[in-house]
């Protein structure tokens, strides 16, 4: 993944390509085409590859509790980000007397949960602006109260790569809103930046991004002393300890936090993958790959400016982020240009958003700014 052979022989289907675009799909490594295919096989065992599908959603319960900072029984697995924001409202059970905050630089996952409640049980929405793209502690310090019931955050933002201070930002809340729940969502860290956010009462990450893994998986952290409080109490059969019981349909025991998520049967394929990819970024070593990567980052930010272009968060020295992004009135041709030298961005209407994971190269980061400067000047 660092070197010239090991991204070679790890990731072919990068040669000839410049990849700038992990923040939306990631490219997995050989291991994960591996790993799906070895549950391709226990699947056509039938009932006998059970005895197989199990124990690797075990061992990714392991390694992923190891890249979170938690103990095996505090992490736990659904189908996507989407399912495990839905869960969480339903172990809220929020009325119309509690408030939620949410940022403008969070994902819509974590934010339309309570804006789709039910309006006899839905609490009121606060939003928590960004200043130039960074997310102010002096703004959040005002929508805090004694209602609050949840502040959701982004440990990196999706949308512009701001990476939030976690320490202040959970001492805040802790002192001014002591009975609100912390939702950080770690989607666009896990994989890529080391986590500092394991105080937080809930963790929650898709599975197809820096992870490098695939579609089809959620993940879910959330410590022992939360667990009572953010039991979810949805249906299903996987999370409840009598499902089978002679007293099933008089009673549901669920399992507590993190496991009372996983309501039915695990994503066995996006668990294989999982498995496999975090433990091939735990073998290339998450240190080497900040430290091969920051500096990428930090080279995307100098050359953009040397552009003229300003970056919608600023650079923020030794607090990762593998994500730059900028704004341009003709994005459009910007793209069309990249992708004629085979660089990949994410292009929306207005915004070019840059990605940079541990098999991002010097060469890459310098076709971009090379390509950005033919095209817009500079």
């Amino acid at each position: 993944m660092l070197t010239e052979s090991s991204r070679a022989a790890d990731f072919p289907s990068l040669k000839g390509i410049h990849y700038l675009n992990t923040a939306a799909e990631s490219i997995p490594p050989l291991c994960v085409n591996e790993a799906v295919a070895e549950y391709m096989h226990h699947k056509s065992l039938g009932m006998r590859g059970r005895d197989f599908h199990f124990p690797r959603v075990e061992d990714c319960r392991e390694i992923t509790a190891r890249h979170l900072g938690l103990s095996t029984d505090e992490v736990s697995f659904c189908s996507c980000s989407s399912e495990a924001y839905n869960l969480l409202a339903n172990a809220l059970q929020l009325t119309p007397k509690d408030e939620v905050i949410v940022t403008d630089l969070d994902f819509p996952a974590g934010a339309t949960p309570w804006l789709t409640a039910p309006e006899s049980s839905r609490p009121v929405t606060r939003l928590w602006k960004n200043r130039d793209g960074a997310l102010d502690l002096t703004d959040l310090a005002a929508l805090l109260n004694d209602r609050t019931a949840l502040v959701q955050v982004s440990l990196v933002s999706f949308y512009n790569g701001h990476r939030i201070p976690f320490a202040p930002l959970r001492d805040m809340i802790r002192k001014l809103a002591p009975q609100a729940v912390i939702s950080v969502d770690v989607t666009q860290a896990l994989g890529r930046v080391a986590l500092d956010c394991q105080d937080a009462d809930i963790m929650i990450s898709s599975t197809h991004k820096w992870t490098l893994g695939i579609h089809g998986g959620g993940v879910i952290g959330i410590p022992k002393k939360s667990a009572a409080r953010l039991t979810t109490s949805a249906g299903g059969w996987y999370h409840i300890t009598n499902a089978f019981d002679a007293d099933r349909f008089e009673s549901a025991r669920i399992k507590p936090g993190a496991l009372s998520f996983s309501v039915g049967m695990p994503s066995f394929a996006a668990l294989y993958a999982l498995n496999a990819s975090l433990r091939y970024l735990e073998a290339v070593g998450m240190d080497k790959i900040i430290a091969h990567a920051d500096p990428l980052v930090a080279r995307v930010h100098a050359g953009l400016k040397e552009l003229g272009l300003t970056a919608l968060s600023a650079a923020q020295p030794g607090c990762s982020s593998g994500i730059v992004a900028f704004k341009h009135e003709n994005t459009a041709a910007i793209n069309e240009a990249l992708l004629a030298q085979n660089i990949h961005v994410m292009h929306q209407v207005g915004r070019i958003r840059i990605a940079v994971h541990g098999y991002t190269t010097a060469e890459d980061i310098d076709k971009l700014l090379a390509t950005l400067r033919s095209t817009i000047g500079g």
